[in-house]
């Protein structure tokens, strides 16, 4: 290792949220966040599921049997 890489500047990246440039380094507590307010919004955006993985049933998956779907109208009963 180099004794000139503890002098070089700080690594930037974009805010994951905004794309504003920040600062990636320890003393910057939001990171990878610019923010906080950017680092609340995404966990609410975890929060109310709007990072899920988009999925359709597949006749392998042993979830997507009709012995595991429930009735509309009694969710405590089985079809």
């Amino acid at each position: 290792m180099d004794s000139s890489d503890s002098t070089s500047q700080p690594k930037k990246t974009k805010c994951p949220q905004c794309g504003r440039l920040t600062v990636y380094s320890t003393e910057n507590k939001f990171r990878p966040f610019c923010s906080e307010r950017c680092k609340l919004i995404d966990l609410g955006a975890w929060a109310d599921g709007s990072y899920k993985i988009p999925v359709s049933p597949s006749s392998s998956d042993p979830l997507s049997s009709p012995e595991d779907i429930y009735d509309e109208e009694d969710p405590g009963t089985q079809s």
